[in-house]
Parts: structure tokens; C-alpha cells; sequence
């Protein structure tokens, strides 16, 4: 019986991998090699091959001969190839230059290549979410209250800007581990759960940056180093980090079965679409994290069965797919990374079907 009970755990095992190996897809017109350039990402080089790139990890072979093999540079080749008939992707970074004699023969000459983390490509396009990943903060009420603040500046202004004198109050902590460099934060939107209409947090978005000349007592005097807007009285202070901001994520499923709602999106009014930021009402307490991956559907309209004289609603439809990019405690940031159409608000994510 034991025996018999140990065979059937294998024969589903075998079954449960042979399932995800599967529901990997390649696209119909995929390339067996291609060469990676300066503005690739790895979604549109795994797109390529596969038609849910966030699958790429199912079919990804460490080459150990190659050192970081899970980043990518400019120059190096991916390849398919099958091992017992099943795909592939394999690195191939190159390590020499090619030449051709008159007499046919190839001709190998090896140089190094310098490469820096920085110079690998990046998951997904940091150009469309490097202000939200140094410039947006999610707040508690309780931790707007207790923020530092700008109380006034020179001559009896109100408005401030780059290159002005602030002054700014802690009285709270009264500047107890103080940092050099602090940003400066309007508190904007307020985010609401849809479907439980709890307060999720506070939106806060940088609309400057200042340094600290000196502090006496729970007053300290700062000069504006930039502005992106008018600097108004009772802004906020956070502390910020002098260094470039990079996202290192690589996009993949969640683990188990994940539902929410967008709740926020920015600059457009009505939909948005590929390469636009969204905020879901989803976060690290939901076990959110960054490079989390979910499908985003329509719900499906309401209209009269005049058969049966009845409400029904229709099947909803899938508009597209995000990649999470910042998780805060309640609410996470996504970039949207395709769409088939318009994505509005309050429409659903979830997690990738057959991905738990």
C-alpha cells in the first residue's frame, strides 16, 4: 500500500511538471538566437520567444561558465535551443571579436569587456517609472502629522522655489537624527479601497529638493536646491537619499492567487495604457512584491436578455497585463506592460491564469 501510495505522489508530480512545462508558449514566429541591444528590456526580449514573458524564468538555464548569468548586457546572444524536447534559454555571452581571412577561416581575437551592473538591461522600462521609484511616497496619517514642515521662507513669502531660503519645524523630534538632504512633499490623493472603502494611505509626491544650512532647537534653515512646482507653506519634509534609484526586479507570477482593483492612475483622465503607471489596492500585506506580475480585466457590461427578461451580465474580458514595480504596506505601483485596449479604473488584477 505504501508502495503503491508512493508511485501515485510521483506519477503527479511528473504530472504537475509536466503542466507548467506546458503552459509555457513560444510565440509562432520566435527567433532561435537573438542579439540584445543598448534599449532592449528583458519583458521585450523574453517576449520574443515566449507569448507570456513573465514565463521566461520557467525555461531559463543558468550557464555556470558565465559570470552574473542572470544579467544581461548589450551584445550578448540568447539562445533557444531543446533539451529532451523540451525549450530552453540559454546566455551566450561572447568574448572575442570575429574576423574573416581571404581564405575563409574565421579568425578569433579575444578582448575584455567592462560591464557594470548598470549597464545591464533592466526588467522593464526605467524611463517610464524612475520618478515614481525616487519621487512617490505612500503615507500614513500618522506619519504625515509627525513630518517635519515648512512654516515660512524670506520677505513674508508664501511660495517658494529653487535657490530660496526656507525654514522648516520639527517639533516633534526636533531634527533628532538629522539628514543633509531632505525632499519636499505635497500630500495629495487620498487612497480608498473600492470594495471596502477603507483608507489605504496618502499619496505624497515630491515637489522638491532641499539641504540644511543649520538647526537651532526644533527650527532649522535650508536652501531650495529644485523645484518641479511652487514650494508652498506646510509641505512636507522626508528624508532623501542622494543616489540614483534603480529598480532590480524580474517579473514573475505570484505564488498563490492574488485579486484587486486599480485604484489610481496618473496624468490621463479616463483610461490609460501601455507604459502608464497605475496604483492597485493591493500591497506587502496581501504579499505583494516587486516584479509581481497580474492580468487586468473588464468587467463585463450589464445588459437586458430580453429572451428571458432579465438583467445578465457579460463575460469579462482580459485588457492587458502589469508588472509591480513599488509595494507599499496597502497599495502597490505597476507598470502597465501591454494592452489589447483601454484600461480604466477599478478595473480587476489578478494573477496570471495558471500561474497558481
Amino acid at each position: 500500500m505504501i508502495k503503491t501510495l508512493r508511485r501515485l505522489a510521483a506519477a503527479c508530480a511528473m504530472l504537475v511538471v509536466a503542466a507548467g512545462v506546458s503552459a509555457v508558449t513560444l510565440r509562432d514566429n520566435h527567433p532561435d538566437v537573438y542579439y540584445v541591444k543598448k534599449d532592449d528590456t528583458l519583458w521585450d526580449i523574453s517576449g520574443r520567444f515566449l507569448e507570456h514573458p513573465w514565463q521566461w524564468p520557467e525555461i531559463w538555464h543558468v550557464n555556470p561558465a558565465i559570470k552574473n548569468p542572470h544579467l544581461i548586457f548589450p551584445g550578448d546572444a540568447i539562445r533557444l535551443s531543446w533539451v529532451d524536447g523540451e525549450p530552453r534559454l540559454e546566455l551566450d555571452r561572447a568574448s572575442g571579436e570575429q574576423s574573416q581571412l581571404p581564405d575563409g577561416t574565421v579568425k578569433l581575437s579575444p578582448r575584455i569587456r567592462e560591464m557594470s551592473r548598470e549597464d545591464a538591461i533592466p526588467a522593464i522600462p526605467m524611463n517610464a517609472i524612475q520618478s515614481y521609484l525616487k519621487q512617490a511616497l505612500v503615507l500614513e496619517r500618522a506619519d504625515i502629522s509627525a513630518a517635519p514642515y515648512i512654516l515660512g521662507g524670506q520677505d513674508r513669502r508664501v511660495i517658494f522655489g529653487g535657490g530660496d531660503t526656507v525654514h522648516a519645524r520639527d517639533p516633534e523630534q526636533r531634527w533628532e537624527n538629522a539628514e543633509q538632504r531632505y525632499g519636499l512633499y505635497r500630500v495629495g490623493e487620498e487612497y480608498v479601497d473600492p470594495v471596502t472603502d477603507e483608507v489605504l494611505g496618502y499619496e505624497a509626491r515630491q515637489v522638491g529638493l532641499a539641504s540644511v544650512a543649520r538647526i537651532e532647537e526644533d527650527m532649522a534653515t535650508m536652501r531650495v536646491l529644485r523645484s518641479s512646482e511652487d514650494l508652498r507653506v506646510d509641505d512636507r519634509l522626508f528624508p532623501q537619499p542622494d543616489q540614483r534609484v534603480r529598480a532590480l526586479l524580474y517579473p514573475h507570477a505570484p505564488e498563490e492567487k492574488v485579486e484587486g482593483r486599480i485604484i489610481r492612475f496618473f496624468d490621463r483622465i479616463s483610461s490609460v495604457a501601455r507604459n502608464d503607471v497605475v496604483v492597485i489596492n493591493r500591497g506587502a500585506r496581501e504579499g505583494m512584491e516587486e516584479g509581481h506580475v497580474l492580468d487586468i480585466f473588464q468587467q463585463g457590461e450589464q445588459v437586458r436578455d430580453r429572451q428571458q427578461d432579465e438583467m445578465v451580465r457579460l463575460p469579462r474580458t482580459r485588457a492587458g497585463s502589469l508588472v509591480l514595480f513599488r509595494v507599499f504596506e496597502k497599495v502597490s505601483y505597476g507598470l502597465i506592460m501591454e494592452s489589447q485596449r483601454p484600461v480604466y479604473m477599478n478595473d480587476v488584477v489578478e494573477s496570471p491564469e495558471g500561474s497558481y
